[in-house]
């Protein structure tokens, strides 16, 4: 199906087809929600679908016990991929 909509934010319009199990997805979420649209794997921010800007290694680090803080530490890394909007929004996704 043909599906349309405007970004709340920069005002874009945009259209493309769609699954209609993805739009019945997106319509089925409760509230309203002004965020980014996924359809069939495509991130969608103003209108348009978000693209590929890189990736990142992010380091997680907590303590081993919360009895001993000062305590040796516990690291996990994480590869994200990093996708952007023209309009400069930018979010990234674990890999």
């Amino acid at each position: 199906m043909d599906v349309s909509y405007t970004c709340a934010s920069c005002g874009r319009h945009h259209a493309h087809v769609a699954d209609v199990a993805d739009v019945a997805f997106i319509l089925n979420r409760q509230g309203n929600v002004s965020d980014v649209l996924v359809f069939g794997g495509h991130y969608i921010h103003c209108g348009r679908p978000m693209e590929r800007a890189g990736h990142e290694l992010r380091r997680l680090h907590a303590p081993a016990s919360t009895s001993r803080p000062d305590g040796e530490a516990l690291d996990v890394y994480l590869s994200t991929r990093v996708i952007r909007c023209a309009c400069g929004f930018q979010m990234e996704l674990p890999e």
